[in-house]
């Protein structure tokens, strides 16, 4: 059976997958960011075997993600260096990891992930580069951007119009509410 592809999608997210969605790839990556470079630390790390790991990493080189470095030449011997592509990559995997770690570690935390200057476990939050603002991750939207195809335009402003409607208070509520502060209002009233 022939895997689709999705390097063709208009969605980033879907672009990503195409280049490591498969498992193995973003535990390379993962290995990659820590340091290691030569085969066999992949191989002794991720206990893959060697066929499989010479697919994944020819497919992180062939997307940009990794390089190949010569570092000896009888026998020729290459290892496998994170682009500014990959080393970009960083960012999802510490993502990854902050969920993985919130989610599925009933057993406790086996790898924290700490300030590497105090030592410190942190707790991850995003943040606009640009301001410095924290982000509350229920108000970010997805919207079209200068490309966005008419299909990926349809499909935003239905996302966007279900998330409106979802964080509509209703009209019941609303006038629950009013009558709520009025009878407080004349409470307060009669108090003075």
């Amino acid at each position: 059976m022939e895997r689709k592809s999705f390097g063709g999608m208009p969605c980033p997210i879907a672009r990503t997958l195409e280049r490591v969605g498969e498992w193995w790839s973003i535990l390379i990556l993962r290995d990659a960011l820590q340091g290691l470079t030569r085969f066999d630390q992949f191989q002794k790390s991720l206990g893959i075997a060697p066929n499989m790991l010479t697919r994944r990493l020819n497919s992180l080189v062939d997307a940009g993600m990794l390089m190949r470095r010569r570092y000896n030449d009888h026998p020729p011997r290459d290892e496998y260096v994170l682009t500014d592509l990959g080393r970009d990559f960083r960012s999802v995997a510490v993502a990854m990891h902050a969920w993985g770690n919130k989610h599925f570690t009933p057993e406790g935390v086996s790898v924290a992930l700490v300030d590497g200057d105090s030592g410190e476990e942190i707790d991850l939050a995003l943040a606009d580069s640009k301001t410095g603002k924290l982000l509350n991750l229920d108000e970010l939207v997805f919207a079209p951007g200068p490309q966005a195809t008419a299909s990926v335009r349809e499909r935003l402003q239905l996302a966007r119009e279900r998330q409106l409607a979802a964080t509509a208070t209703p009209p019941a509520a609303v006038a629950v509410a009013a009558s709520a502060d009025a009878s407080a209002d004349v409470a307060l009233a009669a108090e003075k």
